[in-house]
């Protein structure tokens, strides 16, 4: 006798390969494959992680430079035009909340519309970046949060919670040096093809020149320090890496990418990543403002360029 299936048990058949077919392309790439597999993972997971740092990196310079109140006013969004202290044409609102007889708690809106907004590093942005500050971002023990509602940049959707927290060292009669903390909390990249990269990081931010000249950004440099994590789809590649910095980053107020220092990525359980040549070296030069970097995988270098 031929067996009988009904139609319930051919969906729910149907249901159950459509599943696991899902969940294998879906599976992450994590156990050794072929030289090109390991260079295209390398490399997938290289280029992420410095096109997170360099996203994510902004919101620190705009929650400093939204206005003189909560920081210098004066970098990200609101640069300065070359050397004078003539803003740049703005294209976007800011709204500034706090209680009536005091600056803090302060509330900041900044609303680049919703048909694109130019700013001065050529970037257009649309939706809204909201920073939160417990004091002012130069004061030992405050904390400043930026969150996003419909944020893009350049058609990239950008999600997560960056926090600073300023863990400055105060030891008169020197200047105080301004310390951070600076964390990335379930930050997203997500590109109009569906893919996306997913972000954490703990970054410790040090300036280590302009001290002196406190209500002048200008000359302000900042080394950075930390490590990361992040995930990565680009079509049917779906990979999780590490990132440590081995060479400290460098940061000018002057510059919109970082101008020096590595980082090292490895994706998750790679066999003996110690010794593995799958692992990738991103170098942001060697202090020269532009947005040319490196990747070393395997012993072969080749360049890429950063948003």
């Amino acid at each position: 006798m031929k067996p009988r299936f009904s139609i319930t048990q051919l969906v729910a058949n149907f249901f159950i390969f459509s599943l696991l077919t899902f969940v294998s392309c879906g599976k992450e790439d994590s156990t050794s494959g072929t030289n090109a597999q390991e260079e295209e993972l390398a490399t997938a997971t290289s280029e992420s992680d410095a096109e997170a740092e360099t996203t994510f990196n902004e919101f620190f310079d705009d929650a400093m430079g939204a206005n003189n109140d909560v920081g210098i006013e004066g970098s990200g969004v609101f640069f300065f035009r070359g050397d004078s202290l003539v803003p740049v044409t703005r294209c976007f609102t800011v709204t500034v909340t706090h209680p009536p007889t005091s600056n803090f708690p302060a509330h900041i809106v900044v609303d680049f519309g919703t048909t694109g907004c130019t700013g001065p590093d050529g970037h257009v942005r649309r939706g809204k970046i909201i920073i939160d500050y417990t004091d002012r971002i130069l004061y030992p023990g405050a904390i400043v949060t930026t969150t996003f509602d419909g944020f893009y940049v350049d058609n990239v959707h950008v999600e997560g919670t960056h926090k600073i927290s300023n863990i400055s060292i105060v030891s008169p009669p020197n200047p105080v040096t301004l310390k951070y903390k600076v964390e990335v909390i379930n930050g997203k990249l997500t590109k109009t093809n569906g893919n996306y990269i997913e972000w954490n990081s703990t970054r410790t931010i040090t300036q280590i020149d302009g001290r002196l000249t406190i209500t002048d950004p200008r000359d302000d440099v900042f080394k950075i320090e930390g490590n990361a994590n992040g995930l990565v789809r680009r079509g049917n590649l779906l990979v999780r890496w590490e990132s440590t910095i081995t060479d400290p980053l460098i940061r000018r107020f002057t510059c919109h990418w970082i101008v020096k220092g590595r980082v090292r990525t490895v994706r998750a359980n790679l066999p003996n990543p110690a010794t593995s040549p799958w692992v990738g070296v991103l170098d942001f030069g060697a202090g020269t403002c532009d947005n040319i970097a490196t990747i070393t995988i395997n012993g072969q270098t080749r360049q890429i360029t950063l948003p």
